[in-house]
């Protein structure tokens, strides 16, 4: 076969080119094509940036461009003929070349060289089986790609889901007043689940249109009211990050997220989130690692900033000035919570004015600082249930609770190596109704370590304090003590779809008050992702 090839190749130039057509890497197992597009017809060889005319081949590929206009280039114009080809990848472009010919041959625009013609059916006749091979290749493709179109969801519209099982459960001493842990209380151990279907799409390619819809019945061990919120634990600082029940014990499906972004420019881009907004989705929030729900931190407090919840509500619009990888980056926006009712208008009842300024010194450090004016009705769920009942409602019982209230923070992270991020946060936020006023801080700090222990496992450590409400000047409204909280995790890739999680939340003197015993909330989460 070399000797036959040998001698075909001093036949006629048209091979070599055909040589070099497959070698660009048009049917390379080496070099990665994600389009059809990647390859572009090429009317001219000086249009191949990396054929010179002192190259060996260049008359050949030459004579292949300009008389059967048989060749492909890459987008960034080179030829790259230097690649090693197989069998296959060359039967594929002497294929490409007889097609091409035969299109020319019945179309009477060009004569074939008979040496030519003699070249390629010598070729045809040595590649016969792997020529036979492509096209059943071809066809089983194209097989495939119609059962694709005809039974894919959407050609402009993507689904994704999510399913959460999640099994936990409480441990810890009583107070004198049965307020903290699970004697007596009835603790035991929940199965819970959480499950998620996202539908996006966009109507340009520089906006997306995003639905969610969600089912769960994970409890909140807080100390509520209602089925979902047993009172166990008496405190916000026990609560998970993905808990939460729909209606009728989580069979029932809400509508969680409805939102629309768009880019007027390259440099800013514009969210409108008409059910669901949520801050920490529309701003970098500095915890990579442990924010998601469902992949992240098992506790509320532990996947990122508390001022992200404050500024969360119903509806919201975000503006973000800057490339998310800018050196400097700000964002600004408003945030209402009408849900209850829709009479009072976006600018009345609860809302949230909010602002961030991302700083990018170096490409391992990420500093920010982020503002929050918070406006609440009825003096409560200021910190988004995290942190004690004082934060939250820092002058309940007081005849005026209408509560206004600056939250500042400072926020970075630090990536250590390419496997280790530290990061963290600190907040403090003045909040006053009418004569009263209060002053309440939090901080927090975690490591993360990625590929811990095997290929896509993930460590994590946090250790902080939820807000805690340092002075104020309603009596018994400041928190004596101070709780802290601790949580590791260990996420362990199953495979690119399944995660399991198991995790322990403590929290050292629960609602800021050293009377009060420590809690432990134990948590195996598995999450599938579809």
């Amino acid at each position: 076969m070399a000797k036959l090839l040998f001698n075909v190749l001093k036949l006629s130039p048209i091979v070599v080119a055909a040589t070099l057509f497959v070698s660009n890497g048009a049917f390379a197992a080496e070099e990665k094509v994600t389009s059809v597009d990647e390859l572009a017809q090429v009317t001219s060889v000086s249009q191949l940036s990396d054929v010179q005319p002192s190259d060996w081949a260049f008359q050949s590929v030459q004579s292949l461009v300009e008389r059967y206009g048989c060749i492909a280039g890459y987008p960034d114009g080179t030829f790259k003929g230097n690649r090693a080809l197989t069998r296959y990848e060359f039967a594929a472009g002497l294929n490409a070349c007889l097609e091409r010919i035969t299109q020319l041959i019945a179309a009477g625009t060009t004569v074939v060289p008979e040496a030519d013609m003699e070249a390629i059916d010598r070729l045809a006749e040595e590649f016969n089986d792997e020529l036979i091979g492509v096209i059943d290749r071809i066809n089983g493709l194209d097989a495939r790609a119609a059962k694709i179109e005809a039974n894919q969801f959407s050609t402009t519209a993507k689904l994704r889901g999510e399913a959460l099982f999640a099994v936990s459960d409480v441990f810890g001493a009583k107070d004198s007043n049965d307020k903290i842990g699970n004697g007596g209380n009835g603790s035991n151990t929940v199965f819970s689940n959480r499950v998620r279907l996202g539908i996006s799409t966009s109507f340009n390619g520089k906006d997306n249109l995003s639905l969610r819809l969600q089912a769960r019945n994970t409890p909140q061990f807080d100390g509520g009211s209602g089925t979902a919120r047993p009172n166990i634990t008496g405190t916000n600082m026990t609560r998970l990050g993905f808990d939460g029940a729909t209606a009728d014990g989580g069979r029932n499906v809400e509508m969680d997220k409805l939102s629309y972004s768009f880019k007027p420019s390259d440099k800013l881009s514009v969210k409108i989130d008409a059910v669901g907004a949520a801050m920490d989705d529309n701003v970098n929030n500095y915890n990579p690692v442990f924010a998601s729900s469902g992949g992240g931190a098992i506790s509320r407090y532990g996947r990122f900033n508390p001022i992200y919840r404050v500024a969360s509500g119903q509806s919201a619009v975000t503006a973000n000035l800057g490339k998310s990888n800018s050196r400097l980056r700000l964002n600004a926006g408003y945030v209402t919570n009408n849900a209850t009712d829709n009479t009072k208008g976006i600018f009345e009842g609860d809302n949230t004015f909010f602002g961030q300024v991302d700083l990018k010194p170096t490409k391992k450090l990420n500093v920010g600082v982020a503002y929050a004016r918070a406006y609440r009705a009825g003096g409560s769920g200021l910190f988004g249930s995290t942190g004690s009942g004082n934060a939250n409602s820092p002058f309940k019982g007081q005849a005026t609770t209408a509560t206004t209230a600056n939250v500042y923070s400072l926020l970075a992270n630090y990536q250590l190596n390419s496997k280790t991020t530290l990061a963290g946060w600190y907040g403090f936020a003045d909040a006053d109704a009418g004569t009263n006023d209060a002053n309440i801080n939090y901080w927090a700090a975690n490591l993360g370590f990625k590929d811990f222990g095997a290929k896509g496992n993930t460590l994590g450590v946090i250790f902080g304090q939820p807000p805690k409400v340092t002075k104020n000047s309603v009596a018994k409204g400041e928190d004596k003590g101070t709780s802290y909280h601790l949580e590791g995790l260990y996420k362990m890739r199953v495979n690119d779809r399944i995660d399991v999680t198991p995790g322990l939340l403590v929290i050292f003197n629960p609602e800021h008050n050293e009377a009060n015993k420590t809690v432990y909330v134990g948590t195996l989460r598995t999450t599938f992702k579809f």
